[in-house]
C-alpha cells in the first residue's frame, strides 16, 4: 500500500506481554503517516496501560461483560467505515469481535498462523514466517501495508504521581532487582517457578550484591500468597504484591536495575522501559516469547523440558510448542539464575 490509508483499525485486545508487542507496530505506522487516524480495540486491563497515548483513540472491551461488551462496541463503531483492519489477534472472541468492524482491507496473519479459524474474518494475509519471535510476526502486518520497520519504541506515557511512587520505592542510586514470580494463571500454563528459589535469589542479590528487592505481583490469591511468601522468608524486601497499578509497576520497572521474572506481562512492560531481564524459561520457547532486547540474559531450559517431557529436540518441536509439564520449571536451578545475574550485572556496571 504505497497511498496513507485515511484510518486503521488495530484489534489486539490481549495480553499484557502481546500489546507491548503490537505497541512498536502501531508506533511505527504512528511516525510513517502521522495523518493516518488510528483507532485500537483493545482489553480493559491493557488499556490502563497504554490508553493515555495522544493520536491514537482507544476503544476498550471488557470481556467479562459478556453479551454487553458487544453491544458497547457495536454502538461505538456504528456508521464506521475504515480504510484498514488490522487483526492482530487469532482468538475466536477476536474475531468475532472483527464482523462489527467495517473496513475495505481486512488483513490477518497467513494461513499457519491463522489458528481459531481467523483466515475466514480477513481478506488479505501477512507473508509467512519462521520461527520468528511474536514481535518480528506482528511487524508483518506493517510489511503488508508497505511501511518500513524502524527500531521498536513504546514511550508509555506515566504521570509524575506515577514516577513518585517509583522513587518512594526505589531512592535515587537505590541498586533494586525486582522480582515478579508469577505468570498469568491459566489452565496448564505451568510457568512459576517455586517460591524457595526466589527466596534463595533473593537473599543471594543481598548478600552478595547489596541489592533492595521489591517484590510485585497482580492482586490475586496465587500472586499476593507468592509475595507474602516471599517477604516472610526475606524481611528486609519490600513487597508490593497487589498494590500498584500497571502504570506504576512500569515506573517501578523503568527505575529497578534488573528484574527476574517468568514468561509473563512485566518481562515485556520491564523490555519496553529498557530494564534488563532475566527471564526464567523452561515451558516456553524464550526465542518466540522471551524479552526482545534482552534474550542473552534469559535462562534458557526450554531444550532441557522438550528433551524430558516431549522426548525430542527443540528443532524436532513445532515452534512454540509449549511443555505442559507441572515440574518442568524446576530445571531452572538457583545456580543458573545466580549466575545470570553475577554476570548482567558485571555487564551493565
Amino acid at each position: 500500500m504505497i497511498e496513507p490509508p485515511r484510518s486503521i483499525c488495530i484489534l489486539r485486545l490481549s495480553a499484557i506481554g502481546d500489546v507491548c508487542h503490537t505497541l512498536p507496530v502501531v508506533r511505527t505506522l504512528q511516525d510513517h503517516w502521522p495523518e493516518t487516524q488510528l483507532t485500537w480495540i483493545i482489553g480493559t486491563l491493557e488499556h490502563q496501560l497504554v490508553g493515555d497515548i495522544a493520536g491514537i483513540e482507544f476503544l476498550p472491551f471488557d470481556k467479562r461483560a459478556g453479551i454487553a461488551a458487544y453491544r458497547d462496541l457495536r454502538r461505538r463503531l456504528q456508521g464506521r467505515r475504515f480504510d484498514v483492519l488490522l487483526h492482530m489477534q487469532v482468538a475466536l472472541r477476536a474475531s468475532m469481535l472483527s464482523t462489527l468492524v467495517k473496513a475495505g482491507t481486512r488483513i490477518g496473519f497467513d494461513k499457519a498462523r491463522a489458528k481459531d479459524w481467523q483466515w475466514l474474518f480477513t481478506n488479505r494475509r501477512i507473508e509467512p514466517q519462521s520461527n520468528a519471535h511474536v514481535m518480528d510476526g506482528l511487524f508483518g502486518f506493517a510489511d503488508a501495508l508497505g511501511v518500513p520497520h524502524a527500531p521498536p519504541r513504546w514511550d508509555i506515557p506515566l504521570s509524575a504521581e506515577d514516577h513518585a511512587f517509583a522513587l518512594l520505592h526505589i531512592p535515587a542510586e537505590q541498586n533494586a532487582l525486582v522480582i515478579s514470580p508469577c505468570s498469568s494463571q491459566r489452565t496448564r500454563n505451568f510457568r512459576n517457578w517455586p517460591v524457595e528459589r526466589y527466596v534463595a535469589v533473593a537473599r543471594y542479590a543481598i548478600e552478595r550484591h547489596g541489592m533492595r528487592i521489591i517484590v510485585t505481583g497482580g492482586p490475586s490469591r496465587l500472586e499476593t500468597e507468592y509475595g507474602a511468601a516471599i517477604a516472610a522468608a526475606v524481611p528486609e524486601c519490600v513487597n508490593l504484591s497487589g498494590q500498584t497499578s500497571l502504570k506504576q509497576l512500569q515506573a517501578l520497572l523503568a527505575r529497578a536495575r534488573v528484574l527476574i521474572s517468568p514468561d509473563s506481562g512485566p518481562v515485556h512492560m520491564a523490555n519496553a522501559a529498557g530494564t534488563p531481564v532475566i527471564g526464567l524459561y523452561a515451558t516456553s520457547n524464550p526465542e518466540r516469547t522471551g524479552p526482545y532486547f534482552n534474550r542473552q540474559y534469559v535462562v534458557n531450559r526450554y531444550p532441557d523440558a522438550v528433551r524430558k517431557y516431549l522426548g525430542k529436540s527443540v528443532q524436532d518441536a513445532s515452534w512454540g510448542q509449549r511443555v505442559r509439564a507441572p515440574d518442568a520449571m524446576e530445571l531452572v536451578t538457583v545456580d543458573n539464575v545466580n549466575s545470570r545475574l553475577d554476570a548482567l550485572l558485571r555487564e551493565i556496571a
